[in-house]
């Protein structure tokens, strides 16, 4: 068993001193999008108005939403999923970009991370059908078969995506990490290259406080009694997102039901794997690379990492009840 007491830090094996000490104070603004919560904390000279960038902000997560949202009916991507079998649908730049990101991911994790996995994800309770929360939720006695036609039908050309036929889209294991990546990047563009972006747990960090320290951030531990070392990380340039089998789940015949689903059999992951944490440059990466990762479990999810070049960290629990993690070569490159 691990000394819980020992933390283990993690900095950038790289460090941008382009854009020098910050002036200013920092700035916390914050609000919600996606069923979750946002937070910015920004380093604000007096030349900058806090309350404009809270509503700039604000947009931008709206616009966000309203193209990939699998709650609101009037969203791109439920529209999509509206179409006959052959109709193109000409998509905003932003769906586009993350349809490009999705569709890349899938096939370099064979399936792993599948963004046409709506109708599996809504019968478990997960998504825009009833919850399982819900009053009349009923689960399905087994895993929903995967469509003729799934995500390897699907191609973005010239800015626009052919419906093959009964195909239903779900980006949130890949949306709130792009949130994460457009925020940062508007406030680069802003010459705010100082900033801290989070949306529900996924965050990405650029330059640094006025006291010269980095962003610091202390990932989420897989459990209360988790015994591994608890881990911090200097938000300087990364990204980093985090999957796990304790946020969304509920219990079926005794059974935990999590809300990764796993393509290959249309039910919930069923391994011992608990957490996955991915630090990426990029939030919309971290945020997808996490989810194949936990599809695949411990063993098959590492060699994923080790073959994409992933710095990952995975904690499970197990059959003896103790706690283990692995973590990749260029994860273990963070750490001094």
């Amino acid at each position: 068993m691990m000394n819980s007491s020992v933390s283990r830090v993690l900095v950038p094996t790289r460090i941008d001193h382009a854009s020098g000490l910050p002036e200013g104070d920092v700035y916390k603004l914050s609000g919600t999008c996606m069923g979750t919560i946002w937070s910015v904390h920004v380093v604000i000279s007096e030349r900058t108005v806090p309350g404009q960038l809270q509503t700039d902000i604000a947009a931008i997560l709206e616009c966000i939403e309203a193209q990939m949202s699998h709650f609101r009916e009037s969203s791109v991507l439920r529209r999509f999923a509206r179409l006959e079998a052959g109709d193109w649908m000409a998509l905003p730049e932003e769906f586009a970009f993350v349809m490009h990101a999705a569709l890349d991911v899938a096939r370099l994790s064979q399936g792993a991370f599948d963004p046409a996995l709506a109708p599996a994800i809504d019968a478990w309770g997960f998504g825009a059908a009833l919850r399982f929360g819900d009053a009349g939720f009923t689960p399905p006695a087994t895993g929903i078969p995967h469509p003729a036609l799934t995500w390897q039908a699907l191609e973005v050309k010239e800015g626009r995506l052919q419906q093959p036929g009964g195909i239903s889209l779900n980006l949130a294991a890949i949306a709130k990490g792009f949130a994460v990546d457009s925020v940062s990047g508007y406030l680069t563009h802003l010459g705010l290259v100082h900033h801290l972006v989070e949306v529900g747990g996924e965050l990405r960090g650029a330059g640094m406080k006025p006291d010269a320290q980095p962003w610091w951030v202390a990932l989420e531990s897989p459990a209360v009694d988790c015994p591994l070392p608890p881990t911090r990380i200097a938000l300087h340039g990364l990204a980093v997102a985090t999957s796990g089998d304790y946020r969304r789940r509920y219990l079926l015949d005794g059974r935990p039901m999590q809300h990764t689903i796993d393509p290959r059999t249309g039910a919930p992951v069923a391994h011992a794997l608990s957490s996955v944490t991915v630090v990426h440059e990029e939030c919309m990466y971290a945020d997808a690379w996490a989810t194949a990762i936990m599809v695949l479990g411990a063993q098959a999810g590492l060699q994923l990492a080790e073959a994409q070049g992933l710095r990952a960290l995975l904690q499970w629990r197990g059959g003896d009840g103790k706690w283990r993690e692995a973590s990749s070569t260029e994860f273990k490159a963070l750490q001094p």
